[in-house]
């Protein structure tokens, strides 16, 4: 495996996660990225939507295939 240098934002969680590394401080985390990253998905599939890009025909069809599938 070769060695990487750290991005910004993984240096900065670095340095966040040294202050405090308690279970409830990686948990309040977690949730607080969870949240963040659903509010941006949310948003997306929104303007997916009112674009027409995204609808129930097409959800129904997405849930037919096999996303495991190899191609």
């Amino acid at each position: 495996m070769t060695a990487k240098t750290l991005t910004p934002a993984q240096l900065h969680l670095l340095k966040l996660f040294s202050i405090d590394g308690s279970d409830e401080f990686v948990q309040e985390i977690q949730e607080v990225l969870t949240r963040h990253f659903k509010a941006k998905l949310d948003k997306e599939i929104d303007r997916l939507w009112d674009e027409g890009i995204l609808s129930d025909e097409i959800l129904d069809k997405i849930a037919q295939e096999d996303l495991h599938a190899k191609n």
